[in-house]
């Protein structure tokens, strides 16, 4: 009986059995998911930016967060009132845009061959449902918006009484329970210092992404450029895999709108971006954990995608780095190999 006890008394059985314990319980709130993700990442985002603010300005850590949040609402609310009409307009015009591709008028074996390839694997299909999906979820964003709305408001106050959380929450150190809160304060550092990190890293390199996307769409004439920049925002908080989905339709806007011409120059300029991306924005942000092979990248990607859905899609990639880093899987052993 002593033996049994001991066993459960080692850290790593502990570890391990309040990790699954914490699993256990989000698994139990999945239906709060939006709600709980949303409220972190703003948490995060936003104290980081509050950080960098004070370095900057000497002002009061309270009235800069009031501020800073009262900025993001008037943006928030500007963008819905006045602009997502123009983009779900904007959505629907692409929608009719790619189902309508054919290549019909350019009687050349390659455009033939390259519209069976199409036909066959019901690309055209997939987009029309993609698009029809995004334009269903904007259209409808009443429950979203609330769920917004409340992860703004939780984070809000996270960020105000940070100091008061953590003087209160060291009480617990303390208490009867103070096992299991040193777990889960070992478990909440690493969460916040990979997951978050490298939701904060996706997040500025699909903002700076966009914005060079947009000037190069912007110079081959592309429409509807509003929906477009969206979707390649979107699209570019999923690692690797968002860069070519979003170069499918891109691509075959491109082809109607010049031909192979501008097919290859909207394919350069998405190189030169992701060039950037690659040799410069990364190594700045993201952490040297995060450099996972592109087999690995899919995998997960695949997995996480069919668990989670399209939230899979974006933190899929942050919980395996959380994962590698909770099980001490490092780069060492290739760094002294190379």
């Amino acid at each position: 009986m002593e033996s049994i006890i001991d066993f459960f008394r080692k850290r790593e059985v502990r570890r391990v059995i309040i990790f699954a314990l914490i699993i256990l319980i989000l698994f139990s709130m999945r239906s709060m998911m939006n709600i709980i993700l949303l409220t972190f990442i703003f948490s995060f985002l936003m104290n980081g930016l509050v950080k960098f603010t004070l370095k900057r300005v000497k002002i009061h850590r309270t009235l800069l967060i009031l501020l800073l949040y009262t900025l993001i609402v008037s943006l928030l609310s500007v963008g819905v009132v006045r602009y997502l009409p123009i983009i779900t307009m904007e959505i629907s015009q692409l929608i009719k845009h790619i189902s309508n591709f054919s290549t019909d008028s350019y009687d050349h074996p390659i455009f033939r061959y390259i519209e069976t390839i199409i036909t066959s694997n019901e690309v055209t299909t997939y987009l029309q449902d993609g698009f029809t999906f995004l334009l269903k979820s904007l259209s409808d964003i009443s429950n979203f918006s609330v769920q917004v709305l409340i992860a703004l408001i939780l984070s809000l106050f996270f960020l105000i009484e940070k100091p008061r959380l953590i003087q209160f929450t060291n009480q617990f150190k303390s208490s009867k329970v103070a096992p299991f809160y040193y777990e889960i304060e070992y478990f909440g550092s690493k969460f916040s210092r990979t997951f978050g990190k490298v939701i904060e890293a996706q997040f500025m390199i699909a903002l700076i992404n966009t914005f060079l996307t947009a000037i190069i769409l912007l110079l081959l004439g592309f429409p509807q450029i509003f929906a477009l920049s969206f979707m390649v925002f979107f699209l570019g908080l999923i690692p690797v895999a968002g860069v070519i989905i979003s170069l499918i339709p891109l691509s075959l806007i491109a082809f109607t709108i010049g031909g192979f011409l501008t097919v290859f120059y909207l394919l350069v300029g998405i190189m030169v971006i992701h060039a950037v991306e690659a040799y410069i924005l990364n190594p700045k942000l993201m952490s040297s954990k995060t450099n996972l092979p592109v087999f690995y990248t899919f995998i997960v990607l695949i997995f996480s995608q069919h668990f989670f859905g399209v939230w899979g899609l974006i933190i899929g990639i942050p919980v395996f780095v959380f994962l590698l880093d909770v099980l001490g899987v490092s780069d060492k052993q290739t760094a002294t190999k190379s």
